[in-house]
């Protein structure tokens, strides 16, 4: 037996408020819509983690997800342009990522996130 994908669910009675924060600015695709459930994602292969934490490093809190992009300032911009609370960063952490925190439409704690070369 094997993992073959980790999927995170999000309760919501809202289902579109998703479009604008995870499709419109961070590009991904709809890949599935049942009318009660919308799975947003990438027809591209994903690593399977998941992470348990203490904390979210540097002190900040943890997050709930961790989405790793490759321009963690184009993000950071539109998600500022599409008025989502930036609760941290961006910063250079001292372990090898640029990153900045954001609150989804649903009240979750993104860390979006970039490895630095």
């Amino acid at each position: 037996m094997k993992v073959k994908r980790i999927v995170a669910n999000i309760y919501t009675k809202d289902l579109d408020a998703a479009k604008c924060f995870y499709q419109d600015v961070l590009g991904l695709d709809v890949m599935m819509d049942h009318g009660w459930i919308k799975t947003y994602g990438l027809n591209e292969e994903m690593s399977i983690q998941i992470s348990f934490a203490s904390q979210g490093g540097s002190d900040a809190p943890t997050p709930d997800l961790s989405i790793e992009v490759d321009d963690v300032d184009a993000a950071f911009e539109g998600m500022k342009k599409a008025g989502f609370l930036i609760e941290y960063g961006p910063v250079n952490e001292p372990w090898g990522v640029r990153r900045f925190y954001v609150r989804d439409p649903f009240g979750k704690l993104i860390n979006i996130l970039a490895h630095e070369y």
